[in-house]
């Protein structure tokens, strides 16, 4: 009796989005096939599928023992979000080859469906880094007898989602730094830069509108930068890993003595970057905006202002409020203001307002058809738009 040949062994998955890729988050099920196909008919002890979610760090450093040896030093550790196994043919053991127990699979085209869960507590997004990553994957393995086995192991994305729509993420970030040059005994004027931008929370494709001012009181020629970098953090045996990557920059105008420049609202955009990484034990990605001024000779002086970049984008009553508050606070020049310890609390209404003066002042009720009228008028349709908006803090107004 010949035998025949697998011809194909594929794994797919059952894909709820419209780009066709495989994208869960924890808790999700993750659901697909595992589709083999073979020429003439096949003896099979079993078909198994490994579904295995891990982050995973590794780095070598070289040691000097004495003057005349040397030895490398490994940096290791993983940690495991899940290990799931099943069996969609045949039995658990492959370790024998007996004729006993087997499967018959006639020739042409199978598909064999699994299914399983993800866990409910968080895991890590997807990542890729310079040493170390968090990888997760369906393996399929083919058993048969006096044969080796057949593998195939496709990989699937999961995000940890992030909603920058939270009140930690949608909070200003601002500074200001000073710094003045000396050269022997002359000392010039001092260069000052203060940044602000809206929120600590985006997304990529999003634009970050930076407000400055820089002035320039010293002898030299400065030019006022912005760049976005990422920060890769590994962990492993108590030692740390780091790597910084600029993800995108952009350049001011050169700012020549005695000048200042104000950025009101300059963009930079955030190109398609990994989200940031948080909750992992071994792997942190971050991510920071620098504004700072380049000056040729000297130190850079910089400002360093965290960002997060999210996975769930900004409602639009997020912006709204963004843009309002930010409107209110560069009309009092944010730039030189510090609210006091503590604020002196508005007075009462009835402090202000006497009964009679508020029955003087209110307005005689209006007739059924001019209430009507209101209601039908745009003026309703504003008021039912943003009566569901509570009122602001003390501290924003």
């Amino acid at each position: 009796m010949v035998l025949g040949k697998v011809k194909s062994l594929t794994v797919s998955f059952d894909c709820l989005n419209d780009s066709n890729v495989p994208v869960y988050s924890s808790g999700d099920t993750v659901s697909g096939r595992v589709n083999l196909e073979v020429t003439g008919e096949i003896r099979v002890k079993s078909l198994k599928i490994h579904a295995r979610g891990h982050a995973k760090v590794r780095w070598t450093e070289s040691r000097n023992a004495g003057s005349n040896t040397a030895y490398t030093q490994n940096y290791t550790e993983e940690v495991e979000y899940f290990n799931h196994k099943d069996v969609l043919i045949g039995h658990e053991r492959d370790d024998d080859n007996s004729e006993e127990g087997l499967h018959t699979i006639p020739s042409g085209r199978h598909e064999y469906a699994f299914s399983f869960e993800l866990p409910q507590t968080p895991l890590a997004t997807s990542f890729e880094g310079r040493h170390g990553s968090v990888r997760y994957w369906v393996k399929a393995e083919l058993h048969r007898p006096w044969l080796l086995p057949v593998k195939l192991k496709k990989e699937f994305t999961v995000f940890e989602h992030i909603d920058i729509n939270t009140p930690s993420l949608l909070s200003p970030q601002a500074g200001t730094k000073e710094k003045t040059l000396c050269c022997w005994f002359c000392t010039s004027g001092p260069i000052s830069l203060s940044a602000k931008i809206e929120r600590k929370g985006y997304t990529p494709g999003e634009s970050i509108q930076i407000f400055a001012e820089i002035e320039n009181c010293s002898s030299r020629v400065v030019v006022p930068k912005a760049a976005i970098y990422q920060t890769q953090a590994f962990y492993a045996k108590g030692k740390m890993k780091e790597v910084k990557q600029l993800v995108a920059s952009l350049r001011g105008d050169s700012l020549s003595s005695g000048k200042t420049e104000t950025w009101n609202g300059k963009g930079l955009k955030i190109p398609p970057v990994s989200p940031s990484i948080l909750d992992c034990s071994i792997i942190r990605v971050e991510y920071s905006l620098m504004v700072y001024v380049d000056i040729p000779g000297a130190m850079d002086l910089f400002l360093n202002l965290p960002l997060v970049i999210g996975t769930i984008p900004l409602h639009p009553f997020g912006s709204r409020t963004s843009s309002v508050s930010s409107q209110c606070s560069m009309n009092m020049n944010w730039l030189g203001l510090t609210l006091p310890e503590r604020p002196e609390a508005p007075p009462s209404y009835a402090e202000v307002v006497t009964e009679e003066q508020r029955q003087s002042s209110l307005p005689p009720v209006a007739a059924c058809d001019d209430f009507e009228r209101v209601l039908q008028g745009p003026l309703f349709a504003y008021i039912q738009e943003f009566r569901f908006l509570p009122p602001p803090l003390y501290s924003e107004v």
